[in-house]
């Protein structure tokens, strides 16, 4: 089976190609795989077992010392559309702890830790992961204020059109990617390093009664 590897240059254009149903194969976030079933019927197939919880993080010397204290405030995220440092996020931020912020969106999460660390947002949003990626001078500066609920991570998921052994096959091979050290430290820059089945239902499908 051979496979043509398609980068989106944004967010948009990445989503724009999902709703329209035209890759095979598609690696998304937990509420994309919720976008990609409705619009085409893209079945999950594999997830990290590892479950994906957004943080807020605010400066250690920070005076925000609950949500209630960044009430009328500027946070900053990575982007509109990341969904457990940003979507998930700031729907409970707007409904479970309601509090009024001004949202700032900095492109990427290292820009989001800067801008705390500096003092340019009272806070910021991003993943656990994000945050033991950065450097240790960065991570001492910054302390995590509130953490999210577990999702289950971000699944690869399939068109319907693909047929069903061709979709075990591709599972079975990423699968055994897990086997030897090569294919472990792939995954591992994938943050999959640890894959199990995914399951729509009980997986994604809860995200739908979330305001976003």
């Amino acid at each position: 089976v051979k496979f043509k590897l398609a980068i989106a240059p944004s967010v948009v254009k990445f989503e724009s190609e999902i709703t329209k149903g035209t890759p095979d194969f598609a690696f998304v976030n937990p509420y994309q795989a919720v976008i990609a079933m409705k619009a085409h019927g893209y079945v999950p197939m594999l997830r990290d077992r590892k479950p994906l919880n957004g943080i807020l993080v605010v400066r250690k010397d920070s005076p925000y010392k609950k949500l209630q204290d960044l009430d009328g405030k500027i946070i900053g995220f990575p982007s509109p559309n990341a969904f457990g440092a940003s979507l998930f996020m700031r729907a409970l931020l707007s409904e479970a702890n309601p509090i009024k912020f001004t949202p700032r969106y900095l492109n990427n999460h290292n820009l989001v830790f800067k801008h705390v660390s500096l003092g340019h947002v009272a806070a910021g949003g991003s993943v656990n992961s994000a945050l033991n990626d950065e450097a240790v001078e960065m991570r001492d500066q910054l302390t995590v204020l509130f953490q999210t609920p577990d999702v289950a991570s971000h699944p690869i998921v399939t068109h319907p059109r693909i047929p069903a052994n061709l979709r075990k096959s591709v599972m079975t091979a990423l699968q055994g990617m897990q086997q030897d050290a090569e294919g472990r430290a792939m995954l591992k820059e994938i943050r999959m390093p640890n894959m199990v089945e995914a399951n729509f239902q009980s997986d994604y499908l809860p995200l739908e009664k979330l305001n976003i």
